[in-house]
């Protein structure tokens, strides 16, 4: 599992909109042991584990699995009832199609599949509840659904094969945002996404469709028992070069100790070809060591891990050094972001 953070723009997304409506979120903020304070700092990050626990609260409070947020209350339950009907499907295609069929009968956005000769679309129609808000409410809640829905149409396609789905292309019907925003998108979904399209789409090749369905009910349990925890934690099965050198960092932590010639001789390639390959991924080495460094700084402080220990555990010379290069990574000190 990766120890991949996640930007707080959703959770802060989330905060705005209950605001709006009056809701009392400091409960479930509490829960999962999120500072309010943190997330006006767009470089702030969460861990899977405390997104996990606010949405879980989140989903308690309001008995509905979008949050309140669509046109029509969504109960608690019905991506069960969705999972059940396609779990038994023989491969990712059908599975899709008959989820499709499924969500017809149900309260959710619906969704349109779309075959074509190499490649299929799954349509995602987000309807957003006709309430006296403000627009930017209306705004900010169609995004909030579209973002929750495409990921989970993604990652759970991917948990239902057991392997990467790569996408041909995505497509969002809203404008880019901000760009220290939009640039996780394409991390997100391991494409370029495009933004003011018509309707919300995922595009696959067709012979990704064709991959048999590895899950079972008993495998389905735990996966819906521990939602949305898979869908952030894991990376999409990735195989892309940039992913495989974050896990061989992950494994050992300590990433800044793992060089070049050693990474590129794990991966069996040179490391010429190594940055090449990172280069046209948008990243590089040391961008990725730092990432991977800054997650587990973030992590081991929610566990309460003392600063002096982790300092030392991730390889800085001193504490003081640790120090600086979390405020760079995140906005904050260690201290206040424990």
């Amino acid at each position: 599992m990766s120890l991949a953070t996640i930007p707080s723009d959703f959770v802060r997304r989330a905060l705005l909109l209950a605001e709006a409506t009056g809701a009392d979120l400091s409960g479930t903020f509490a829960a999962a042991g999120i500072d309010t304070a943190v997330l006006d700092d767009p470089r702030a990050r969460l861990t899977p584990t405390q997104v996990t626990a606010f949405t879980q609260a989140t989903w308690q409070l309001t008995g509905d699995e979008l949050f309140g947020l669509s046109a029509t209350p969504v109960p608690r339950g019905t991506f069960r009832l969705i999972c059940l009907a396609l779990i038994h499907r023989p491969d990712l295609g059908s599975a899709l199609e008959r989820m499709a069929d499924v969500v017809r009968a149900l309260p959710v956005p619906p969704l349109a599949f779309v075959p074509g000769e190499d490649s299929t679309r799954l349509e995602v129609r987000v309807d957003i509840r006709d309430d006296d808000y403000s627009p930017q409410f209306a705004d900010e809640a169609f995004r909030l659904v579209t973002d929750f829905e495409l990921i989970l149409l993604h990652r759970f396609a991917a948990w239902l094969v057991g392997r990467r789905v790569k996408l041909r292309s995505v497509r969002i019907p809203y404008p880019e945002p901000e760009p220290q925003f939009a640039k996780h998108y394409d991390s997100i979904f391991g494409v370029p996404v495009t933004f003011d399209a018509d309707v919300a789409s995922l595009e696959f090749d067709n012979a990704i469709l064709r991959a048999p369905i590895i899950q079972t009910e008993q495998t389905l349990s735990e996966y819906l028992r521990e939602s949305p925890n898979l869908l952030l934690s894991e990376r999409d099965y990735d195989s892309t070069a940039s992913a495989q050198v974050r896990r061989v960092l992950e494994l050992g932590v300590r990433g800044r100790t793992c060089t070049a010639e050693d990474i590129a001789e794990m991966l069996s390639i040179s490391v010429p070809h190594l940055r090449r390959l990172l280069r046209q991924e948008g990243t590089s080495l040391n961008t990725l060591r730092e990432e991977v460094l800054r997650d587990a700084a973030v992590a081991a402080l929610g566990r309460g891990e003392p600063v002096d220990e982790l300092s030392a555990r991730l390889g800085f010379s001193e504490p003081s050094a640790f120090r600086r290069a979390f405020k760079r990574w995140t906005g904050s000190t260690p201290g206040t972001y424990r």
